[in-house]
């Protein structure tokens, strides 16, 4: 309490030296406006600091992970200050995407051929001029997951790579099939449950660089395949460690709340088209097998999988695909270091619906819960054109994971 007394003063005095500079009273100088306008910020400024600024959850299955991220990773214990003007979860995550910078990466892209005659689309970043891993061989290396229908040019993917740049490690982004300009060539896609492609991809490159310790990082639906990726492996994974952010834990529920009038109209519309247009951009080869004027009709993005995506993956019924693709289910498998970072105002996965339950139950796991953030938003400062709360969390996590692996075996 008297830290926040505390931040409340000083704010409250700077605003007011600042108002007196910058605020013209009125004609009769009595002064109204100006104490209007100073009574109003500093309620608001008590409401942020007392119900909008707050230390996230730390929820751990264990306390040897609970001890290891608060030693080698202080942001998980300090304040999140989201951005006071647009702290909300659906205001985060509309203006996001428009306010946060787009640092240049140049890539290396390469095309992988699957087992079923496909192609995946791989984007590197060899990194090869730092000065802190200069042997190819043995620099650490990271591989993102986009989201839905994101690519390795989205923004919150060129800002992990800047962070792992500055540290001296690899990237490689895992681009799902058809969506980063590549041709489709045989009609399958991809769904958060099926996690073939991500295993030939962690396969790959384990191969090219089997000497360099390898860990991944997968945002919204990356994060999805990725934590279903290591439920079903278990042990066997050459992958180190994993940290998810913004990942829709039970379908059910992520579908349910993007199905509410508001955020149906604000998110779920938008991103049906989005999936929409990427199947129109491939129908000389879907067509064969789908009916492309039925899923250009589907309204949600539940129409959208019940018409194509359970389908196209051989579910039953749209339930049955459901089920599978919600990690929550899979969490009690997972053997390797995962820290998942979530918001509980985050439309696209509800707070409710977060496993803090099930992660208390395994000692691999840690879930970093902010009450604000949104999806994929979680901006900080007063004008949020670059780091974000969860760039911070990442760095600081990927830096732990690869100088204090030896403290992660002992898990």
């Amino acid at each position: 309490m008297v830290t926040l007394e505390m931040n409340l003063n000083i704010l409250t005095r700077d605003l007011s030296l600042y108002l007196e500079n910058q605020v013209k009273v009125g004609i009769l100088g009595s002064g109204v406006g100006l104490s209007l306008v100073l009574g109003f910020s500093a309620a608001y400024a008590f409401y942020y600091l007392s119900v909008v600024a707050k230390k996230p959850q730390l929820i751990t299955g264990g306390e040897k992970l609970c001890h290891f991220l608060k030693a080698h990773c202080p942001v998980v214990s300090e304040t999140y200050y989201p951005t006071f003007w647009c702290w909300e979860g659906r205001i985060q995550t509309l203006i996001r995407p428009f306010i946060t910078a787009k640092p240049w990466v140049e890539y290396r892209n390469e095309l992988i051929k699957t087992a079923d005659g496909g192609q995946i689309s791989l984007d590197w970043f060899d990194n090869d001029d730092n000065a802190h891993y200069p042997d190819v061989a043995t620099r650490p290396t990271i591989l993102l997951l986009p989201g839905l229908t994101g690519t390795s040019r989205e923004s919150y993917i060129l800002h992990m790579i800047k962070q792992s740049e500055e540290l001296g490690y690899r990237c490689v982004v895992f681009n799902n099939r058809g969506v980063s300009g590549e041709r489709l060539l045989t009609p399958r896609t991809y769904c958060a449950a099926n996690t073939e492609d991500l295993e030939a991809v962690i396969d790959h490159v384990q191969e090219m660089f089997s000497s360099a310790p390898l860990m991944a990082a997968g945002v919204s639906m990356g994060g999805m395949m990725l934590a279903n990726y290591l439920g079903r492996k278990g042990r066997e994974t050459s992958l180190r460690a994993a940290a998810v952010f913004s990942a829709g834990w039970d379908v059910f529920e992520c579908t349910a709340s993007l199905e509410k009038p508001f955020n149906r109209f604000l998110f779920n519309s938008y991103l049906t088209s989005c999936l929409q247009a990427s199947v129109n951009r491939h129908k000389q080869v879907l067509e064969k097998l789908f009916d492309i004027d039925s899923v250009m009709k589907a309204k949600t993005i539940r129409e959208f999988d019940e018409r194509f995506t359970s389908v196209m993956f051989g579910y039953s019924t749209n339930e049955e695909y459901y089920r599978d693709a919600s990690p929550c289910l899979k969490l009690k498998s997972i053997q390797i270091p995962l820290l998942c970072l979530n918001a509980a105002d985050d439309v696209f996965s509800p707070g409710h619906a977060v496993p803090v339950e099930a992660a208390k139950q395994n000692p691999n796991i840690a879930v970093l819960l902010t009450a604000y953030g949104g999806h994929i938003g979680f901006l900080e400062g007063v004008w949020p054109r670059h780091n974000t709360y969860m760039d911070r969390v990442f760095r600081q996590y990927i830096q732990a994971v690869f100088q204090h692996a030896n403290q992660l075996v002992k898990l």
